[in-house]
């Protein structure tokens, strides 16, 4: 494999060697500028596998650290990039979840500052807003504080937005409330992804929603009634909308093997997206933390239970085991598994710098790995070249 360098190109551009998991073949990637130059097939052998680097579009918090607390220091969400970083993600969209107005400008306006002024803060490519605009439902409320939800807003999202100072990219909301096409088209015509979860839509509901603009679900099968209509429900509308991405949360936990390989199948290698929505507890021991005014208990299982009712709350799953995942629930081929943590993720953002697959002209952002017996190790992670 072979390609010319891209328009600009200039001499003395940094390289990144690795092997295409696709093809198999060794490449020598040239950057320049925080964009890939050149693409070349190159010798040599026993090189790690390249992919480009992996986005995740849904983190609640990790390594101890909680997004969802306005006063979380700058320094403890550099740490937690760094440890992100070690499992593969060179980007990632902080999460915010359903809370009181107040708690939740403080939070996207504590990520904000962080954004701006820690060294690694271009890490977060922008914020994900989880409710408040969701089901009031048990069930499809999941760990989100029923006291907190209510009806969408196009004016508490404007004041959410000046809180993030103009980061947020993507909202999930539930579209059974009255007022949801019209603030969904807001929000899309403000180039602001629009993902349905938490949802006791009905099929008329959903559909409207496409109509309005949403484009995603947000971790697909979760965040539901434990018993749903046998065939006419909101998970099975969603599965069967082409047009909707679906983030999957590929844990084992979250999603039985068998839900997962159907999902997967479902959306394919193209519309699929592996989500951690990890929190706090995540790349840490078993114990008690914090999810925003909530106690999470991090299980010897690696199940993230609600402290108060045993409720799923979020994961302590890392990209490099949902990669993993893909593949050994889904049947998914290494190339395939890793295409639904950056390829995906960049077109559901669109973001046209992250959608293609190590070519000129993308982002110079790469995750490093070896594989051998199904177990996936990552090596490094580049960013920006």
């Amino acid at each position: 494999m072979s390609s010319r360098p891209a328009a600009g190109a200039v001499a003395g551009a940094e390289t990144v060697r690795g092997i295409h998991p696709g093809t198999g073949e060794t490449l020598a990637i040239s950057t320049s500028g925080g964009r890939i130059s050149a693409v070349e097939a190159a010798a040599g052998e026993a090189e790690p596998f390249v992919s480009p680097g992996w986005v995740d579009l849904q983190v609640n918090g990790f390594a101890g650290v909680d997004y969802n607390d306005p006063n979380t220091p700058a320094d403890d969400i550099a740490r937690s990039i760094e440890v992100q970083r070690s499992t593969g993600v060179a980007r990632f969209y902080p999460t915010v979840i359903t809370g009181s107005g107040e708690d939740m400008r403080g939070s996207l306006r504590n990520l904000a500052m962080a954004r701006r002024t820690v060294s690694n803060g271009s890490a977060m490519l922008g914020f994900h807003v989880e409710g408040p605009w969701i089901s009031p439902d048990d069930g499809p409320r999941g760990a989100h504080p029923q006291r907190h939800v209510r009806p969408p807003s196009i004016e508490e999202f404007a004041r959410f937005q000046d809180a993030a100072e103009g980061g947020i990219r993507i909202v999930t909301l539930s579209p059974e409330h009255d007022e949801a096409p019209r603030v969904i088209e807001h929000m899309a015509a403000n180039n602001v992804v629009v993902s349905i979860g938490h949802t006791n839509a009905t099929s008329a509901q959903i559909a409207d929603a496409v109509s309005a603009g949403a484009t995603m679900s947000t971790h697909l099968g979760n965040g539901a009634h434990a018993r749903v209509p046998r065939h006419d429900n909101y998970i099975v509308h969603q599965m069967a909308d082409d047009r909707l991405y679906a983030g999957l949360i590929v844990d084992g936990i979250h999603l039985l093997p068998a839900f997962a390989k159907i999902a997967l199948r479902v959306k394919g290698p193209r519309r699929s997206i592996l989500v951690t929505d990890a929190v706090a507890p995540a790349h840490c021991e078993p114990g008690i933390y914090q999810l925003g005014e909530q106690q999470v208990e991090l299980l010897p299982s690696r199940r993230v239970e609600l402290a108060s009712s045993r409720r799923l709350a979020g994961s302590a799953l890392s990209m490099d085991r949902g990669v993993e995942n893909a593949m050994r629930f889904g049947g998914m081929t290494l190339h395939e598994a890793t295409r639904l943590a950056c390829s995906n993720p960049g077109a559901a953002m669109g973001l046209p710098e992250r959608t293609e697959y190590l070519a000129p002209g993308q982002a110079a952002d790469f995750t490093l790995f070896r594989l051998e017996g199904g177990n996936l190790e990552v090596i490094r992670t580049v960013t920006a070249g």
